[in-house]
């Protein structure tokens, strides 16, 4: 693609259509801009959008001309103390979001080793276990909003556990990290109650290790400090909690409105396995990721990029790429070739990616086993979505079921 004879105004990453037909608004961008489209940020900043599947692929796979060091930005001198995005594009943030090069691989290969020592006959018996108390709580009712009171609070109580907190803890620390998701006006607490909970995590396993993800990332050779840790652990939590509450309740939709999935409902794994797939191309919980900085002048589509630029992901307008979806005559069932779990040095580490995969399986599978004829308590084109344009879940999931007992004996 050759450049634009005339610049093209941005466009803002904002607005009902990311969370109504992001699909479409992604096409339309394309088709105005190419492979990069310029967009704005929240308060005018500008930055630009890599939307299609081969040019993800190059930012991604060259740390070095993209790097991830957000001290590169060129635009920090407009970016105000209360920048809504600053929790997302921080200032030299102490964790493996932010590091580069030799440390950067030592912190991602300390938290690989941690979490592939997860037993996985264990992983999924937690999942198991804390899936049946959540749908305890409201399998009686024959009605549930499945999003608040399951999808959202099952992948952090597992991940709590296999970070070494004790149960007790696990309500307290899925409301903090709620808070700071939606952002309410008790954000900040959340945060504060999340770091605190984490530091007296790591000051116990220090003096008392256990089979845990906390103990296994303090035991490494490597030197990093408790903060550093913390930090690591802090990032994980967040970004193994959100998608896979996403991933769980986009999955769930789609057996629900797609009759394809039917047998699903009534016990069928193999379709879970593939709706899941199919939401990662279709309907990805993570949209849009921010981002990586150019670390000198560079051409990408067609575009001018200058240094300090920044770039963002754009995981699920890469995959929906045209070219790269004609190559092949279905890329979701049994594919893996999307970039929902990025791509390259910076891309969502394989145990991590593989624990997230068990919990919102087992949670889905589990489910459908205690309440086999779910169903949608309003229509489909009544649901709506959280409006953002870097995670894309649903805000409500009304379900009906059949009243059963709790496993405990209670109604």
């Amino acid at each position: 693609m050759t450049a634009h004879a005339e610049p093209l105004a941005p466009a803002p990453l904002s607005g009902p259509r990311f969370h109504v037909e992001p699909n479409a608004l992604y096409s339309e961008l394309r088709r105005t801009h190419g492979s990069v489209a310029p967009v704005v940020l929240d308060g005018d900043v500008p930055a630009w959008l890599v939307l299609d599947y081969r040019e993800l692929r190059l930012v991604t796979g060259d740390p070095v001309l993209f790097s991830r060091d957000s001290d590169l930005w060129n635009q920090w001198d407009r970016i105000p103390d209360d920048w809504p995005l600053l929790p997302m594009i921080g200032r030299k943030q102490p964790s493996i979001l932010y590091t580069v090069g030799e440390r950067h691989s030592e912190r991602a290969r300390m938290i690989g080793d941690a979490l592939e020592a997860v037993d996985p006959f264990a992983l999924r018996r937690h999942a198991e276990q804390l899936a049946d108390e959540l749908i305890d709580s409201f399998c009686g009712s024959g009605s549930s909003e499945i999003i608040g009171q399951y999808a959202m609070l099952l992948p952090l109580r597992v991940l709590a556990r296999l970070y070494g907190f004790a149960d007790e803890q696990g309500p307290g620390l899925v409301k903090a990290m709620n808070d700071m998701i939606d952002g309410r006006e008790n954000a900040q607490a959340g945060q504060g109650h999340l770091a605190k909970s984490m530091f007296e995590l790591l000051t116990a396993k220090r003096a008392v290790p256990g089979d845990d993800v906390a103990s296994r990332m303090l035991a490494d050779p490597s030197g990093f400090t408790t903060e550093e840790i913390a930090q690591d652990l802090m990032v994980m939590m967040a970004a193994g909690h959100q998608p896979t509450a996403d991933w769980i309740g986009n999955s769930l939709r789609l057996m629900l409105t797609d009759d394809r999935f039917a047998a699903s409902l009534s016990g069928g794994r193999h379709s879970v396995a593939e709706a899941m797939n199919e939401v990662l191309w279709e309907d990805t919980p993570t949209q849009n990721v921010a981002g990586r900085w150019a670390s000198r002048a560079t051409t990408l589509g067609g575009h001018s990029i200058a240094a300090g630029d920044l770039l963002l992901l754009g995981i699920a307008a890469a995959n929906a790429d045209p070219q790269i979806r004609t190559h092949a005559s279905s890329m979701t069932g049994g594919n893996n070739a999307h970039f929902s779990f990025g791509h390259g040095e910076h891309r969502c580490p394989f145990p991590a990616q593989e624990v997230a995969e068990v919990i919102a399986r087992t949670g889905i599978e589990v489910l459908l086993d205690r309440l086999p004829d779910l169903d949608l308590a309003t229509p489909d084109d009544a649901l709506t979505r959280r409006p953002s344009p870097w995670l894309r879940g649903l805000s409500t999931l009304p379900l009906v079921f059949t009243s059963t007992p709790a496993l405990g004996g209670t109604a």
